[in-house]
């Protein structure tokens, strides 16, 4: 490698560091934003992201996954059962847990139509590469996500 081309690369390096900053800040923001639409908080609206990932959870998973209090959860599905996004139910496996469930429709009615411009624009995007490309990026955001998990648990 000469050096101009190492030198090359740390200044690629250090612009995609700083863009990946740059990203996580847009993205926060763009939750942020959200969420106020919603009348919620951020917490409540990634929690509520969890919920419908996962099609219903316990509390106790909430708090384990996020890692907020068992109390700061019951708050949060508090807020969330207030606006109709959860309820509360019955586990179907143990009769004896609660677990919430997301209120499919109203997300669906009031949730989904927040995320559908992002997303056309997103689609956008992907299709300017090619698929090895796509694979490459792929690759590296599901990496990049991995990293900010382990990160987040330390």
């Amino acid at each position: 490698m000469s050096s101009s081309h190492s030198h090359q690369f740390n200044e690629i390096i250090e612009a995609l560091g700083r863009k990946m900053q740059e990203m996580s800040t847009a993205t926060v923001i763009f939750h942020q934003k959200i969420a106020e639409k919603l009348g919620l908080n951020p917490t409540d609206h990634k929690c509520l992201d969890l919920i419908l990932k996962n099609k219903y959870m316990t509390a106790g998973e909430l708090a384990q996954v996020t890692g907020l209090t068992t109390g700061a959860i019951t708050g949060v599905i508090d807020r969330l059962e207030k606006k109709e996004l959860v309820k509360r139910d019955k586990d179907p496996n143990d009769r004896r847990k609660i677990v919430v469930v997301a209120n499919e429709e109203k997300v669906s009615n009031e949730v989904s139509p927040l995320f559908e411009s992002i997303g056309n624009e997103m689609s956008k995007l992907y299709r300017q590469y090619s698929e090895d490309e796509l694979n490459i990026i792929l690759d590296f955001v599901s990496k990049s996500v991995e990293i900010v998990e382990k990160e987040a648990d330390k």
